[in-house]
């Protein structure tokens, strides 16, 4: 069962947490090593890590990385939990302060906040981050970036092939002319996910990015009273999704979370589309597509032949302020982000830019030459607000109510009306500062 808790009401929690801590100042990492020192080898102990990455856990993905961690630290145990909801999840174990050694930063907590629960990385790893502007606060690194993605359409060609689409469409009119084929040739046209909901934040929160063309499209919102209009990104994007809806170009079965079977029905060509981030194609093809038969194109989200597309970091890892063996913890986030095969395996893009993408679908992607916008970090001044306003940008629920919405406009009022007090709630008062870490 999703847990539904007021994201104010976790900060809260989050609050009085680092409040009553009576342990001290976070602990300190212990000097390092010399070069030449035979200290790393010596790490020992059990660390647990937190992930999203269930599967992987489940196919030994997870195991493998930990045995051949072993083999360099032999005295060193990884062992792994995975959360279903990772996002919402994560909020109440930090709260309780049971929450692993390593894990994966939520993105919705404030900067201002992660030094209460994440210990600063050492200068070394700090170092290798390509997305500077996160997980970062007061001059200190709290995470490094387990990948790069972006989002576009990854199509199925064979069931493109079957509805005669000779050629990937390029703006938003061939988009819906393509949907329309593959409607009449018994095809699902694009499979949306409304039922598992968090898939739907590509059809919002990410899209009106880089539809815009600025990165801090969603923060700048902070100077509205109502960011929801019709005519501006928010109204293209949400149209565009109704319009799919509204055709019946998406799935039947609306309600139940099929997101393991959607991706057997892509990889069968059962269906022809999703709007994903390129994370998805691995996972297409470990549900039995061939490489071959699995395409990727910018969403055309407009009837311009050029499109932007945003540069995405996956989740940030990091090291809980709480756990007891800090050094191994480190030892493990380093190894875990430069010496495993997690970014290829889960199908990110390169972080080296330098480098060829490992997948065809990729080279794909590029060859339409969209204009790559690499995206800043939320501020804090935007996820207050939305705290204040009970908006969970993150979990795609409010999307889904805004698509089934009967009069988008008038769903648009609402939201503003929240987002309008919320504003002049933050505008009235500085709001709950950081608890004093004694």
């Amino acid at each position: 069962m999703k847990l539904r808790w007021p994201m104010h009401t976790i900060l809260l929690l989050f609050l009085l947490s680092a409040g009553c801590d009576g342990r001290g100042n976070p602990q300190a990492l212990p000097s390092p090593t010399p070069a030449g020192g035979e200290r790393p080898s010596e790490l020992s102990g059990t660390i647990v890590m937190l992930t999203n990455r269930i599967d992987l856990i489940e196919n030994g993905t997870f195991k493998g990385y930990a045995d051949k961690f072993k083999k360099k630290y032999p005295g060193a145990n990884v062992e792994f939990e995975g959360l279903s909801n990772y996002a919402t999840d994560i909020l109440v174990r930090l709260s309780t302060k049971d929450a692993g050694d390593v894990l994966l930063l939520p993105v919705n907590l404030p900067a201002k906040e992660l030094g209460l629960f994440f210990e600063p990385l050492t200068d070394e790893l700090a170092a290798q981050e390509k997305f500077t502007t996160f997980a970062t606060y007061d001059g200190k690194r709290y995470g490094l970036s387990t990948g790069t993605t972006t989002s576009g359409i990854v199509y199925n060609k064979q069931a493109f092939k079957k509805a005669g689409i000779e050629k990937v469409p390029q703006t938003l009119n061939e988009f819906y002319a393509a949907s329309a084929k593959l409607k009449q040739a018994g095809i699902i046209p694009l499979y949306m996910n409304y039922g598992a909901v968090w898939p739907l934040r590509d059809w919002g929160d990410n899209l009106v990015n880089y539809m815009s063309g600025n990165p801090d499209y969603l923060n700048n919102m902070v100077h509205e009273d109502s960011p929801w209009r019709i005519g501006n990104e928010w109204g293209r994007a949400l149209e565009i999704a109704r319009t799919m809806l509204a055709k019946g170009y998406v799935e039947d079965q609306l309600f139940s979370n099929n997101w393991e079977i959607s991706k057997t029905m892509l990889a069968k060509g059962e269906a022809g589309m999703y709007l994903q981030g390129n994370w998805t194609i691995r996972q297409i093809l470990d549900a039995g597509a061939k490489s071959e038969d699995i395409g990727f194109f910018p969403f055309p989200y407009d009837n311009n032949t050029s499109h932007n597309a945003l540069l995405n970091p996956d989740w940030f890892i990091g090291v809980s302020r709480y756990s007891n063996n800090k050094e191994l913890a480190m030892a493990w986030v380093k190894f875990f982000v430069t010496e495993t095969s997690y970014t290829t395996k889960s199908g990110f893009l390169p972080a080296d830019d330098t480098e060829e993408p490992s997948m065809p679908q990729y080279s794909e992607f590029l060859s339409y030459h969209p204009k790559l916008i690499e995206a800043t970090v939320q501020s804090d001044a935007f996820i207050d607000m939305s705290n204040r306003a009970k908006l969970s940008f993150w979990s795609g629920d409010y999307i889904q109510e805004l698509l089934a919405a009967p009069d988008l406009q008038k769903a648009f009022d609402e939201l503003n009306e929240k987002w309008k007090e919320a504003r002049a709630g933050q505008q009235a008062s500085p709001g709950p500062q950081a608890a004093a870490v004694q």
